[in-house]
């Protein structure tokens, strides 16, 4: 089984900062899929390097976006729609990244960058909540990132496409935004049609409904005996 030096290295501060999270909030920290973990995988598939600007989209509490700074030294615009820019740079200051990570609360339609202003965008668990739109990436995304940078995306994902309407066993839990699940080839059409981009990787992550299951989802993945759950992963270099 493979071990993951992210969370080797960060898992203590990690931990330490969803236990603020947690006392501030008066509430249990909601975990998806293991983003340490995602964006080590997608990180490995990349070239980043210190200097480098870098937008994680979808940053949540920004955990990511702090192992961004720290492991690679690039400076980070840390957006996210629903935590709040504040409560994230709090984060920020505690994990001694503030001189590298901007945190900024931005809607995905109505970002605050200018053209070509990052050498890369990545986003953990966050794409497909807005990237399904046939226009998104070619109107909105792409623009950001300046010509030879990169893309980088791990979400969750079907191994195929469902083509007789939901599997049985999920009907019970299925929920509309597991609509924008879609599989690593979908994914790979949607920006590859564009030619904006080279799409260098589009693949399921290998053991990634385990990878998934392990925080997140665990009655619905129990309930997919049909095997059509797991991750994703791309990366993409714009032309």
């Amino acid at each position: 089984m493979r071990t993951y030096r992210f969370k080797e290295k960060y898992g203590s501060l990690i931990n330490e900062l969803i236990q603020d999270l947690e006392e501030q909030t008066n509430s249990k920290y909601i975990m998806g899929p293991d983003a340490l973990c995602l964006l080590e995988l997608l990180c490995d598939k990349m070239k980043l390097a210190p200097g480098m600007r870098v937008l994680d989209m979808g940053c949540g509490t920004g955990f990511t976006s702090i192992i961004l700074a720290k492991e690679y030294g690039v400076t980070v615009f840390a957006n996210d729609l629903w935590f709040s820019a504040t409560d994230n740079y709090k984060r920020f200051l505690k994990a001694g990244v503030q001189d590298l990570v901007v945190p900024i609360q931005a809607e995905a339609h109505s970002l605050p960058y200018a053209s070509e202003f990052f050498d890369a965008a990545i986003s953990i668990d966050a794409y497909h909540y807005f990237g399904t739109d046939e226009c998104y990436f070619n109107n909105h995304y792409a623009r950001l990132v300046k010509q030879g940078g990169q893309f980088g995306i791990v979400s969750p994902a079907l191994t195929r496409e469902f083509t007789g309407g939901l599997p049985e066993g999920l009907v019970p839990l299925w929920e509309p935004d597991m609509y924008t699940w879609h599989s690593a080839d979908w994914w790979r059409m949607m920006w590859q049609k564009t030619n904006l981009v080279d799409v260098t990787c589009s693949e399921d992550i290998p053991n990634g409904k385990a990878l998934w299951r392990a925080t997140a989802d665990f009655e619905l993945h129990d309930a997919d005996t049909e095997n059509y759950l797991t991750l994703m992963l791309m990366t993409a270099v714009k032309r």
